[in-house]
């Protein structure tokens, strides 16, 4: 039996293209989303474009109470489980710095689903001592800026959670990677403006999957982000607090 990789979010485009990349690896995949429709389409496409085990089933990130039963029924459906890759999130708008109960949802959506579903995935993994997680950030966790820094904060929340989670597992084997995208040509990033340096799904999707060949515990895809949050990070806060970022 093949092994196999839970896809949570897998409607969006980094997902579809990790999906791809792991089925072309011959893993079976089992894709989570909340579009029941969109998931048997990409099912299907990912069965003839690559003849490998996929199966499907709707999932909610802010519905929490479900998240257990959720995650035993993919468990049972695929007990062969080899890694999980958390890639759904929620941009929001403008709208979250002035409206709490939109910056709820930013949040729920971003952090607290995210959290939910993966301590039934680290219970999961940790008696196994096996197995991986890979957790989608972003490059706005890294510093809070004015035009969205209630993503950032939630995606923010959701790399230390990753951090924290890492180092619990380490002991037992089990892979925690946090990946850190910039800017990425989909759905939640058409017509926002001063965007630069776009990244295409494809490309950030095969190298997801490759960084599991590789010892980085954190990785900024395309590489050079690292280098650009970095000077971001080291602006001093007078100066910073002034910018129009």
């Amino acid at each position: 039996m093949s092994e196999s990789v839970l896809i949570l979010g897998a409607t969006s485009a980094i997902a579809r293209a990790t999906a791809a990349a792991f089925a072309g690896q011959g893993y079976a995949l089992y894709l989570a989303s909340r579009d029941a429709d969109e998931l048997r389409r990409i099912a299907a496409d990912l069965r003839l474009r690559y003849g490998v085990e996929v199966r499907h089933g709707e999932f909610d990130a802010e519905a929490t109470a479900t998240h257990e039963a959720f995650f035993q029924s993919v468990v049972a459906a695929m007990p062969n489980l080899r890694g999980v890759v958390l890639a759904f999130g929620y941009l929001g708008d403008q709208m979250a710095a002035r409206d709490f109960r939109v910056g709820e949802k930013v949040i729920a959506a971003n952090f607290t689903g995210a959290a939910s579903i993966l301590s039934h995935c680290a219970n999961y993994f940790e008696p196994l001592k096996s197995g991986f997680i890979i957790g989608i950030s972003s490059v706005a966790g890294d510093r809070g800026r004015q035009s969205n820094y209630v993503y950032g904060a939630a995606k923010g929340a959701l790399s230390l959670y990753l951090q924290g989670l890492r180092n619990r597992l380490y002991p037992s084997g089990v892979r925690v990677i946090t990946v850190k995208p910039g800017f990425v040509d989909t759905a939640m990033t058409y017509g926002l403006p001063g965007l630069f340096l776009v990244a295409s799904p494809q490309d950030i999707g095969e190298r997801i999957v490759r960084a599991l060949d590789k010892s980085a515990d954190v990785v900024y895809l395309p590489w050079f982000w690292r280098y650009i949050m970095l000077i971001i990070r080291h602006i001093p806060e007078p100066v910073f607090k002034r910018l129009k970022l």
